[in-house]
């Protein structure tokens, strides 16, 4: 592995990550590195040979006791020489000390078990167009909500609300990733608001394939059905994907009689036990790259 060198990538290389991405079939968000470069400048690696990048891995560090491994990747014709595993070494290294998740697709779940870690649950991405009265798509359906709820753009409600309420669905506060994530240009994000309290929060991006959906957060399947549909009217012919952890039954119930179809699963990760978040509320995950 002579001339083979690790750093920190540039602007240039998470353009390059995210093409990358997308030739595995992962469907990144068209501008998620703007929001996942600020989550840990730092936490972004590229390995490369003669200066040219050959490889990559975010290890994006969260609060003082946690990490999340994601965009691991070596380009095809570099497999199988060593480089993959020292850049994993390198990321490993950098969230030594913490818990660590990623999301580990299927091939590959046996080698993370190898490096200590086990699976929490699936994450399963259903992909289509909602049905407009699919099992539990009913309340807040509607223009203004529904069953006492109403759905509002989150960019309306104080940010410090937004920023507790998905701290009960994820193990750090993440509130310039979280800042970023809502508020790109071409996103729209919403909230399920009753009595003044946030009872649902969803955020869909555009995509090279069908518009994905995450984080979908709610109190109960009326309410992220009503998310649901509000933010498919964003995405081009209501064709969207969210990655629903099957650990949530009612999550798996509400998508699929909505009539979206599974396309694709990741096994969730961790080096030690799985952090304790409200998994009853969590309907889609914000991301499989960066958790």
């Amino acid at each position: 592995m002579t001339g083979f060198e690790i750093g920190g990538a540039s602007a240039a290389d998470m353009e390059l990550i995210r093409h990358w991405a997308e030739e595995e079939g992962w469907n990144p968000g068209d501008t998620d590195r703007f929001a996942f470069a600020v989550a840990d400048p730092a936490g972004f690696l590229v390995g490369r040979i003669g200066g040219e990048p050959v490889a990559c891995i975010s290890a994006v560090r969260y609060g003082s006791d946690f990490g999340f491994i994601g965009f691991y990747i070596a380009r095809p014709d570099v497999r199988g020489q060593g480089y993959g595993i020292r850049l994993w070494q390198a990321g490993m290294e950098r969230l030594d000390g913490r818990l660590v998740g990623l999301d580990g697709v299927v091939d590959q779940q046996d080698n993370y078990r190898k490096s200590g870690f086990r699976s929490a649950w699936n994450n399963v991405r259903h992909e289509g167009v909602p049905r407009p009265n699919g099992s539990g798509g009913g309340g807040g359906g509607g223009a203004g909500g529904g069953a006492g709820f109403e759905v509002v753009d989150a960019a309306s409600l104080p940010f410090e609300l937004l920023a507790a309420y998905d701290r009960r669905f994820f193990p750090e506060s993440r509130d310039a990733f979280l800042s970023a994530w809502t508020g790109l240009p071409g996103r729209t994000a919403l909230a399920a608001v009753r009595d003044g309290r946030i009872e649902g929060l969803g955020v869909v991006r555009p995509c090279s394939g069908a518009s994905r959906i995450g984080p979908l957060y709610a109190s109960a399947p009326a309410v992220a059905a009503a998310l649901l549909h509000r933010l498919a009217e964003h995405a081009p012919e209501g064709v969207v994907a969210v990655d629903v952890p099957d650990a949530n039954p009612s999550a798996t119930a509400l998508v699929t009689g909505l009539g979206l179809e599974p396309t694709f699963e990741a096994a969730r990760m961790y080096t030690g036990p799985a952090p304790e978040v409200e998994l009853a509320g969590l309907y889609g995950v914000t991301s499989l790259e960066l958790g």
